[in-house]
Formats: structure tokens, sequence, C-alpha cells
């Protein structure tokens, strides 16, 4: 086996665990020892058998980190990190992120992580310390506002009602 077919055989290992971006793949191989030529050689060959592509693994990171409640903010700082370029990051993000589902997502992060900060802070910093929390994962500051000005009312509301 020569150069080539290792660092061939070496990238399919890499992809059977996950997606990679061309980035990733390269600096993978990078660590391996691999030179410039061969990675790029296997590279081409690779995007030429449809086993590498930045626009599919960009989608479908989009859809895995939109199911744990990330926001467009830091999914989008995160495949930046993984080498995906500008374009591609904004296609991905818009075809697989509808603002209603962010909303819907912000709220549910927002009231799995109150009785947690408020039994941690008590309900003094809790509002703060929620809103430091969704920006943190990525959501807009306005949704966020919304969203922890919903859920206080709410919380606030059923507090009312449980001491009548």
């Amino acid at each position: 086996m020569d150069d080539r077919d290792l660092c061939y055989a070496s990238s399919l290992r890499i992809l059977k665990y996950r997606f990679n971006s061309t980035a990733e793949l390269r600096r993978k191989l990078r660590s391996k020892g691999f030179d410039r030529e061969t990675i790029e050689a296997t590279l081409a060959r690779l995007r030429e058998e449809k086993w590498l592509d930045d626009a599919r693994f960009a989608a479908a990171f989009v859809r895995t980190q939109a199911l744990k409640r990330k926001g467009r903010r830091r999914i989008r700082r995160e495949l930046m990190g993984a080498g995906v370029d500008d374009a591609t990051i904004a296609n991905a993000v818009a075809e697989n992120v509808d603002a209603e589902g962010e909303r819907e997502r912000a709220a549910a992060a927002a009231q799995k992580r109150l009785p947690i900060l408020a039994r941690r802070y008590g309900s003094e910093d809790v509002r703060n310390k929620l809103r430091a929390y969704l920006l943190k994962q990525g959501y807009e500051a306005s949704l966020v506002y919304d969203v922890v000005a919903d859920l206080i009312k709410r919380a606030a509301s059923g507090e009312q009602r449980a001491d009548d």
C-alpha cells in the first residue's frame, strides 16, 4: 500500500464514526503525518465519491445541534470552528432552523434550566442567570428577553395561584 491508499483508508475510518468537514478531515490527516499533496488527492477522491460534502455535513450538524436546544448563533460559531465556509453555513442554518421552532427550543431550554438556577441562586438573580445561559446557548438577545419575561411571568402567576 502506498501513502495515498493509507491516507484514503485512514479517512474512511475517520468518516465511519461521524461526518467531518473538509477542514476537520484535513487537520486530522495532517496530524497523522500525511503530506499535503497526499491529503489533497485523498480529499478530492472522497469528494468525487460523495464521502465528503461540507453542505451535507453542515445540514446534519445544524439539525443535530438544534435538537440539543442550541441557538443559531452558537451553531454558526461551531460550524465556523469546523472550517465550513460562510455561504454553506448560512444555507444550512436557513434551511434547517425555523424561527418558531427556535423560540420553542429556547423556551424549553429555559424551562428546564429555571429550577436549577432558582435552587442554586435563589430568586434574586435567576432572571439574569437565565438570560446569560440562553445567550451562551446561541439564541438572539431579543428572543432571550421575550422568553425569559414570559417564563418569569408564568412562574409568578403560578406561584400566586398556589397561595390562594
